[in-house]
């Protein structure tokens, strides 16, 4: 099977399916020498593990990771990081009526098609769950980061309909973490929470909007052709489950403005320490000019659609091309942009250290 690694020279190579033994990954390229906080690697599973909440699926895990090679005495050795993370709340027997069933805007018909065979239990290697390698690995490449200053923080903007009309830099995001759906903002949280609950009541889904901010990356990393640090995050996005959108700073909006309305003007930063940095005064760019970072925060939005597994009743078809109806069963996010938020930091995480690794020494 192709498709099953991510990244240049630090890079990610995941296995294991949603109901098989166990879930892993081998980090390749990752610079020896990085001290590596197991604690910190464990809280970021848990932003992401289910059952967290009332608003998630209550599938209950440890999602404990295992590093199996490529660390000694707490700090990496240059050579491949295997990890993996067993599951242990696996209820297969909801899925029995799966076998030759095809969910409605699930992969169980494309897989099929393709493979000839499907792992029908979760979605399989389809499954989300296979995300939880990305997260191990993302703390990693958050702890490199951290070394060099750099920041990456995601949040949920919007849900259905109910949006935060504020810019990040408005934002105190370090009150993220306060509440179960991980908006920044408590009083568009509530509204947000409010809403997953009535949702749920209905066993139904919904979708929305997540934000990413990353602040003090140099400028210079990514190429300007094929390779663009911009084309590269979307590609990293949406190669996450259930996403359906991405847009960098100013996005689709940009068609409603001029070009006199829209250009980031130039300008000397206020920096004291001498150092005759640029700015620019606006950053409707999002930090990224001709697919290369400008050092300025680059920030992006990555739309999710509704969980497609719902507790209600679909007209679909089997293997034999039969109509049947269908009603989702077993444990289910009525919303998933909560859990998301720690897989869409940690794939930006590996974007810009595989960027930053690809630029030599300059940038390092």
């Amino acid at each position: 099977m192709a498709g099953n690694s991510f990244g240049t020279l630090f890079k990610l190579t995941t296995f294991g399916e949603s109901h098989g033994p166990a879930i892993g990954g081998i980090i390749d390229g990752c610079p020896a020498g990085l001290k590596i906080d197991f604690d910190f690697i464990q809280s970021e599973l848990a932003r992401r593990k289910p059952g967290q909440s009332h608003i998630t699926t209550q599938r209950k895990e440890d999602d404990e990771v295992e590093f199996l090679s490529g660390i000694f005495e707490g700090l990496t050795t240059g050579t491949p990081i295997a990890f993996l993370i067993r599951n242990e709340d696996q209820k297969s027997t909801d899925y029995s009526h799966l076998k030759e069933a095809y969910r409605p805007s699930h992969a169980d018909f494309t897989y099929e098609q393709k493979y000839g065979i499907r792992d029908y239990r979760g979605g399989g290697r389809s499954s989300a769950r296979e995300t939880l390698a990305r997260v191990v690995a993302g703390a990693v490449a958050k702890l490199f980061l951290k070394e060099k200053n750099i920041s990456v923080e995601a949040y949920v903007k919007q849900v259905g309909k109910i949006k935060l009309d504020k810019n990040f830099d408005e934002l105190d995001l370090s009150k993220t973490e306060t509440n179960v759906v991980r908006c920044p903002d408590e009083k568009v949280a509530n509204e947000m929470i409010n809403y997953i609950e009535e949702i749920k009541i209905l066993g139904d889904t919904v979708g929305g909007v997540i934000q990413c901010v990353i602040k003090n990356v140099p400028a210079g990393l990514g190429e300007p052709v094929f390779d663009k640090l911009n084309a590269a995050l979307a590609y990293a996005m949406l190669g996450i489950n259930a996403v359906k959108g991405f847009e960098t700073g100013s996005g689709f909006e940009s068609v409603n403005y001029k070009g006199s309305e829209l250009n980031d003007e130039f300008a000397p930063s206020n920096s004291t320490q001498g150092d005759k940095k640029i700015t620019t005064k606006t950053n409707n760019s999002g930090g990224i000019q001709g697919g290369i970072s400008n050092g300025m925060p680059i920030y992006f939005n990555v739309a999710f659609k509704p969980v497609a597994t719902i507790m209600q009743k679909q007209n679909s078809v089997n293997s034999k091309g039969e109509k049947i109806i269908l009603e989702g069963k077993g444990r289910h996010d009525p919303c998933v942009l909560p859990r998301a938020v720690p897989i869409v930091e940690s794939m930006a995480a590996l974007v810009i250290v595989d960027f930053l690794l690809l630029a030599g020494s300059d940038q390092l």
